[in-house]
């Protein structure tokens, strides 16, 4: 596939886009830059033709282990203890007061041992052999690759995207002074993070959070039909009216789009039971038709089964592909390419504050779910310092705190605060930063 790709650049091409397949967040982010790499094709560092079977065994048992320690954690009383500890490890260390934290981590050493002895060299010798006369940068989603290219001697630059509001010691080379990989920070704090670990400030972009070009052109007319659902009463348009039209225009009579509520489950499935809770309060108006319902199945074909059963038992059925939707696909690109223009119609975004924390940016007010993982503990903090977001109340009442958070224009502030503050225009900073 790598070698195919790269007898077929067009001249507009600009890096490869290096991803890993574990969990959603690094694909997403991989896919929002695929207009970049040659053919759009994304390589998957830890899932390509020829890669050698020894390589394919490391990658495999990480990814096992992860989903496994985080299927785990459901089990009562050792489950949370043994996330625990997995979660020690790739702990953020308190920012303040500021100090040297470049002194690598145990999980650190660990990876570069496995490096040392030839993981992932396949992957960077074909990268480097010379298929084309100049080598293109690479854009990794995530830290491995990136140290992989590095350790490889990868003759072009090497770009590394942090997919999250801050981020752990790990992300960072053994020797971060020495490193010639650059960085694109999502966020202020994830730009001075990396000095305290040591990256030098000329290897550090902040740039945002890459976001979906279809979704980024397409903004403003968007989040002028959501805010229109989500002030019904006008309590937000009345305190805001000049400032809605200098930064948007004239609205339309009516949004185009009755009010819509997307619940993204994670990539393995949790939290699909409090989707379906969400569902169950939401039931009457579902039926009347007052309100749209997305349940987000991702590529899990079992999450998909088990949403429709649930709304079989509700007796919602008939509202399928009416007032209810369940948005699944069999493989990334297709799931990413349905959530992307799903997205459009969506006026709430309900999901744990993952990687998809970033899509505030786009004037959706984000309801967060409880977190899993330290890391979503940053971005849940993230989302409420921002005003991006609201902390969930109990699902099984959702019609009515939702109800009263849009009469009273609640959810009409978040959504304009995420698209006033937020830097959605992270795809384009990313693309001028590859070019120069």
């Amino acid at each position: 596939m790598i070698k195919d790709a790269a007898e077929d650049i067009f001249s507009n091409q600009k890096a490869w886009v290096i991803t890993v397949d574990m969990g959603y967040g690094h694909q997403r982010t991989a896919d929002n830059l695929k207009h970049l790499s040659p053919g759009e094709k994304i390589i998957c560092a830890n899932n390509y033709n020829g890669m050698p079977l020894k390589d394919r065994k490391l990658w495999e048992n990480s990814r096992k282990f992860y989903e496994a320690v985080s299927a785990f954690k459901r089990v009562p009383l050792i489950g949370g203890l043994v996330f625990a500890i997995f979660d020690f490890f790739q702990r953020v260390p308190q920012f303040y007061p500021k100090r040297d934290l470049s002194k690598p981590d145990f999980t650190l050493k660990q990876l570069y041992s496995l490096i040392g002895k030839g993981w992932g060299k396949d992957l960077i010798l074909r990268l480097s052999s010379g298929q084309v006369e100049k080598h293109l940068p690479l854009i990794c989603t995530f830290f491995t690759p990136a140290f992989m290219a590095e350790f490889f001697k990868y003759p072009g630059e090497i770009f590394c995207t942090v997919c999250d509001t801050d981020m752990s010691r790990t992300w960072v080379p053994l020797d971060p002074r020495k490193s010639k990989i650059k960085y694109f920070a999502p966020t202020k704090r994830v730009a001075e993070r990396l000095k305290l670990y040591g990256v030098k400030p000329e290897n550090i972009l902040f740039t945002g959070y890459p976001l979906p070009l279809e979704n980024i052109e397409a903004l403003k007319e968007d989040l002028k039909n959501r805010l229109l659902n989500l002030d019904p009463r006008k309590r937000f348009f009345d305190k805001y009216d000049s400032l809605l039209t200098e930064k948007l225009g004239s609205f339309p009579d009516q949004a185009d789009h009755p009010l819509t509520l997307m619940f993204a489950v994670g990539g393995a499935g949790a939290q699909k039971e409090m989707a379906i809770a969400v569902l169950e309060s939401l039931k009457f108006r579902v039926k009347a038709g007052e309100i749209k319902m997305i349940l987000v199945a991702g590529i899990r074909k079992a999450v998909k089964e088990y949403f429709e059963q649930e709304i079989k038992d509700l007796g919602l059925s008939d509202q399928i592909g009416g007032s209810l939707e369940i948005l699944s696909a069999p493989n990334m690109k297709e799931y990413f390419q349905a959530f992307n223009q799903s997205l459009r119609k969506t006026d709430i975004l309900w999901t744990k504050p993952s990687e998809l924390s970033f899509y505030a940016a786009l004037g959706l007010p984000i309801i967060i779910a409880p977190t899993i993982g330290s890391h979503e503990e940053f971005n849940k903090r993230w989302l409420l310092k921002s005003d991006f977001g609201v902390l969930q109340k109990n699902p099984s009442f959702a019609a009515e705190w939702i109800t009263d958070m849009i009469n009273e224009g609640h959810l009409a502030e978040r959504a304009f605060s995420g698209f006033i503050d937020g830097e959605s225009q992270a795809t384009i900073n990313i693309q001028k930063a590859v070019e120069k």
